[in-house]
């Protein structure tokens, strides 16, 4: 043990006296240094036996959930408060501890159940006293229930083989209720993960933590809860809209029998966080339509389940009133288009299809919403689509024919609405293409979905455009068995936006995403966090307010990927992975709606084009310095650009400017139609780049 770990454990107790942190229970003197104080357990409450599974994001707002670290050898939970001088002068232990036995397969988690911290206070106390280990928010208090935690500095020992707790308490006696010594006689943590480890048992005593006392308000007040009054208005308000017959919840909550019968299940679904599928974190931005639960939704639903789910008094609201899922939600469609049927095999893989329907109007129309009624829910993945000025001869609407989006489906985001006074624009004839993502179920099906258009009234226009693009990266390459890989990339800004609105998404693989905005001037801003990436639910995520971008900025997109054994979703945690269509393979696709500030449907501009010109860039440069280097270039489109890496660095400055690229580009797409024309084997050239990637194409 160091010095400094010595001398920072020694002033502990004297700090925590005059703090205030000390005990509310028995005087200091009634316990002598080392004395076990399961006797004493009266000012802590019970121990669990194990702990259930749940999911918190940290103060970087990356999700940890329990259960998918069962391939630790010993889990170790340690309380955590900012302010607490115990738990800061606890810091170099912990690193100690953590340097010792994080090598063995232990892993090290910080649990901050305390209301009145932040993330962004959290993560500035760790930044301060050195604290590297993730701190997990508890905002709604759960977990720090479940585990009975009263004080900071209290140690969990978890065993993941059977999530027992082998032992709680605090790190070792060298404080005691004011008395403090140099050495421990009796490193309690230490040795429970040393027995964890060895597959024996651990000390059965739990003792007392000298930490500070954390608030739990609603701890051992929480009255009986009403069914009626308090529970089923919660969910018809939040839940309902989805789980009603007909809808896209897998049961529906027709009845107190119902929910109660799914009781359980609710309860775990809110502690990991797969319900209500809005995966964004509350701290980081407004959104409108939030169909998240606050805290305070959350606690009642949770504290009653645990109750027993009583019945109580009063009638059931849920069975008042029958719930069925309407076909169009936004009412009658203006135009209903019916994409062609198609038959999805039981078994095997199908490949992207690409439909049309033929546009019947005979004047154009600006779009102000759009819905998808699926026929086959388990079927569809998604569908996505786009205006074709004339109708292919070919009968396919590939997406380098596309203009402007008719809005997308996904489960979990069916329809599209545009804000009031924007539009987009559907010109007469041609026809809308699809891009329609089918995955076998086990059942062979015939799909009949339908695209409702709505329109502005005749002879209504609307002043301001909408539009849509993405942050995309076909280059990712995220190696065999790593759990936390992460990707970057980004689009430049050519003239200022207003941002609507943001639409993360990956595949199997991925596990957490975040959006952010670098301005001109350097200074960056979160714009959006998802902690946790869930593939079963697709959603946009549209701001309260519109956020202005303004010209010369960058919108810049996080994604990383477990591509481990512990991602229980993993198809082949031995395979690396590159982009690719299929919901084996990868994507890095952030989806956004925006307008241009200066244009109006009375003066249209071309900026989307000025976007495009960096587009590629962004997806290399992952230090985000302008240029693109060697190491830079991934991927499979930059395993065949890296041979010609010094060709394309004109200016032999050892990077690859974006001018570079775009000449290097033109040359290469010029050979390539020569080639073509010539119908003859081409010398040896790099390919050419990609298409620039159409809103929405590829998800």
């Amino acid at each position: 043990m160091t010095k400094a770990i010595v001398y920072a454990l020694a002033t502990t107790a004297a700090t925590a006296l005059l703090f205030g942190c000390t005990t509310d229970g028995p005087a200091p003197n009634a316990l002598s240094a080392g004395t076990p104080t399961a006797a004493v357990e009266t000012a802590t409450t019970a121990m669990p036996k194990t702990i259930d599974n749940f999911m918190l994001a940290d103060a970087s707002y990356m999700g940890h959930e329990l259960y998918r670290m069962s391939d630790a050898k010993v889990i170790v939970i340690v309380t955590q408060m900012n302010g607490c001088p115990i738990v800061r002068n606890l810091a170099p232990a912990l690193k100690a501890l953590q340097a010792k036995y994080g090598p063995q397969g232990v892993q090290f988690l910080m649990l901050n159940s305390s209301l009145q911290d932040s993330p962004e206070a959290i993560k500035a106390e760790a930044a301060d006293y050195g604290i590297d280990i993730p701190i997990l928010k508890d905002s709604n208090q759960l977990v720090g229930e479940q585990l009975g935690v009263t004080r900071t500095a209290e140690f969990f020992v978890v065993d993941p083989k059977t999530w027992k707790v082998a032992y709680r308490g605090p790190l070792d006696d060298r404080l005691d209720y004011g008395s403090q010594k140099g050495s421990a006689e009796h490193p309690w943590a230490s040795d429970a993960i040393e027995a964890v480890l060895a597959g024996h048992q651990a000390l059965a005593a739990t003792k007392m933590s000298p930490g500070c006392l954390v608030d739990f308000p609603g701890r051992g007040k929480v009255a009986q809860i009403s069914y009626a009054k308090d529970v089923a208005p919660i969910l018809e308000k939040k839940c309902v809209a989805c789980h009603e017959e007909g809808g896209i919840g897998p049961f529906a909550m027709t009845n107190y029998d119902m929910v109660k019968g799914f009781s359980p299940m609710i309860r775990e679904v809110l502690r990991t966080k797969r319900m209500p599928p809005w995966n964004v974190d509350p701290h980081i931005g407004k959104w409108a339509d939030d169909k998240s639960l606050s805290p305070a939704e959350i606690q009642t639903v949770v504290h009653w389940v645990e109750q027993g789910a009583p019945r109580g008094d009063g009638p059931d609201p849920l069975a008042q009133k029958r719930h069925v899922a309407q076909q169009w939600p936004l009412g009658k469609p203006d135009l209903v288009l019916e994409i062609p049927t198609y038959t999805i095999p039981a078994s095997g893989v199908v490949d992207y299809q690409r439909p049309i329907a033929v546009n019947p109007l005979t004047e154009g129309r600006w779009v102000r919403a759009s819905t998808y009624v699926v026929s086959q829910r388990q079927a569809v993945h998604h569908l996505l689509s786009g205006y074709i000025a004339e109708v292919p001869k070919d009968g396919k609407g590939n997406e380098d024919r596309w203009g402007a989006s008719m809005g997308g489906y996904a489960v979990g985001a069916e329809s599209t609405l545009w804000p009031r006074n924007v539009g987009t624009y559907l010109p007469p004839g041609g026809a809308v293409g699809f891009q329609a993502h089918y995955t076998p179920y086990g059942k062979e099906v015939t799909d009949k979905s339908l695209l409702g258009l709505y329109f502005y009234k005749d002879g209504q226009k609307p002043g301001l455009v909408m539009h849509s693009s993405v942050v995309v990266d076909n280059t990712i390459k995220i190696p065999a068995g790593e759990a936390r890989h992460e990707e970057t990339a980004y689009i430049n800004v050519p003239k200022d936006m207003l941002l609507y609105s943001a639409f993360p998404h990956a595949h199997y693989r991925g596990y957490a995403s975040d959006f952010w905005v670098q301005y001109p001037d350097g200074t960056k801003k979160e714009l959006l966090a998802m902690p946790r990436y869930n593939f079963n639910w697709q959603r946009e995520y549209t701001f309260a307010e519109p956020l202005k971008i303004p010209a010369g900025s960058k919108l810049i997109a996080h994604y990383w990927y477990d591509n481990s054994a512990q991602n229980p979703n993993n198809p082949d945690p031995k395979k690396t992975i590159v982009w690719g269509d299929q919901s084996w393979e990868e994507m890095f696709y952030t989806a956004i709606r925006y307008r241009w500030l200066d244009e109006t449907s009375a003066k249209l501009v071309d900026y989307d084009r000025l976007m495009d010109q960096t587009r590629l860039l962004g997806m290399f440069d992952d230090n985000m310095d302008g240029v693109i280097e060697k190491a830079e270039l991934k991927g499979e489109l930059g395993d065949k650009l890296a041979p010609y890496f010094a060709q394309m660095d004109q200016d032999k400055s050892g990077a690859i400017s974006n001018d570079e690229l775009m000449a290097a580009l033109k040359v290469m797409s010029g050979g390539r139609r020569r080639q073509e024309a010539q119908q003859a084997p081409a010398p040896a050239a790099p390919p050419a780049a990609p298409a620039a990637v159409r809103p929405g194409g590829g998800r």
